[in-house]
Order: structure tokens, then sequence, then C-alpha cells
């Protein structure tokens, strides 16, 4: 009796879920074949390339919770800095930044 009722307390200490990341964190395919790093950073998130031709770039620094995300997002082909968005579902990392709240461009990225 004493095994059993161990064994059901050992599985119900591995029932209950583990914290987890922020959905926002690791890596991601970028439309242009580029890999990107999400990683925590001064209370928030910041995105590096990793591989390509821009590898080594800081492309955006966001805080958020719960896959829901803004910050700011740096175009790495001219350098501009934007405002923007980010929302994470499933396998995918919906980017978008704006200038001056009306000219905006989306891109989605697909994490690896």
């Amino acid at each position: 009796m004493k095994t059993f009722v161990l064994a059901a307390a050992l599985a119900a200490t591995l029932a209950v879920p583990a914290v987890s990341a922020e959905p926002i964190l690791g890596k991601w395919r970028a439309p242009g074949g580029g890999i990107v790093r999400v990683s925590t950073c001064g209370g928030g998130y910041c995105a590096t390339v990793i591989s390509g031709e821009h590898k080594g770039k800081s492309v955006g620094r966001m805080s958020g919770t719960g896959g829901e995300y803004a910050g700011e997002v740096t175009d790495p082909r001219d350098n501009r800095t934007y405002s923007g968005t980010a929302r994470v579902s499933a396998t995918q990392l919906k980017l978008t930044g704006c200038a001056l709240k009306i000219f905006c461009k989306t891109q989605v990225w697909t994490r690896i």
C-alpha cells in the first residue's frame, strides 16, 4: 500500500505543468531565410540575426507576455527602427513594424 501511495504522489508531482518560457523565446526563420534568435535581455526580449546576410545585427527589442509583445523592430537592410508588435501562435511569430502608426508591414516568422 505504501508503494502505491508513493507512486501516486510522484505521478501527481510530475503531472503538474512546469512554468514554461515565454513563447517568443527561441530561434525563428525570417522570410528571407535568415535565422533570428530571441532571448531575454534587460527585462525584455531582444532579437538578433544569427545566420544569413545580416548576421550579428540586432533586429528588435520587445516586452510583453503570453504571446503578445510590443516594442521596436529594426530593418537590418537599412537599420531603420519602427514601432512594432509581435504575436506568437503555435509555430509562427507575426511581426508588424509601423512608421507613423499608419505605414505598416507584417512578416511571418517560423519557429525552428
